[in-house]
């Protein structure tokens, strides 16, 4: 073997390496726009100003904006996780478990607002984004058809679903902060929504 093909692999090893942190960059700055701009206004171009790159550098490694808004939805989510159902599940009372799951989620959106914000702010303009948006909220969805449940099937039924769901909304949380309550207010009052209708 010449000297050549010993330092191949090590050369094709390198460049893949290059081009995963090139790649990692052009996501990492898709976020950071998303965040301070919104998507709407986070094209191509911006992206690759950004990331220090040429827009054909960032069309290389995505073939559209949908490709590359998913890496970002997908990084983003990563270190931002939404809360996981097991926090609550111990909670043997259904109010109490409501609450314990109401909770969990302010606190995720008080830490994540900027984003959430600018992106229901811009999903019916950005086509890129509706498909996130849409598995976020069907995972909203199961969240409170497991919080539901714990209610039973009586005549109150009607009237807990659909406090559960709206309860469990960013713009719920939104509108709440935008009133001036703390989490732990905006707590007390979706679960006082539940105290006079009683399952049955």
């Amino acid at each position: 073997m010449t000297e050549h093909e010993k330092k191949r692999p090590y050369r094709l090893r390198e460049r893949a390496k290059s081009q995963e942190e090139t790649r990692q960059k052009i996501v990492e700055a898709t976020m950071h726009l998303h965040e301070e701009i919104g998507p709407r206004a986070t094209t191509i171009s911006a992206i690759a100003e950004r990331s220090g790159v040429q827009r054909l550098t960032v069309y290389r490694h995505f073939p559209d904006e949908t490709a590359v808004f998913q890496a970002c939805t997908s990084h983003w989510l990563s270190l931002n996780p939404p809360p996981d159902p097991a926090g609550w599940a111990d909670h043997a009372d259904p109010k109490a478990r409501f609450a314990a799951a109401v909770s969990a989620f302010y606190a995720y959106f008080s830490r994540t607002r900027r984003m959430w914000t600018v992106s229901f702010e811009d999903v019916a303009h950005v086509p890129a984004l509706q498909g996130p948006m849409a598995e976020f909220g069907a995972y909203l969805d199961g969240v409170a058809a497991g919080l539901i449940a714990g209610f039973g099937s009586g005549p109150k039924a009607a009237q807990i679903a659909p406090t559960i769901r709206h309860a469990l909304r960013f713009l719920t949380w939104s509108d709440l902060e935008d009133q001036g309550l703390d989490d732990a207010a905006k707590v007390d009052l979706v679960s006082h929504w539940l105290c006079c209708p009683e399952a049955g």
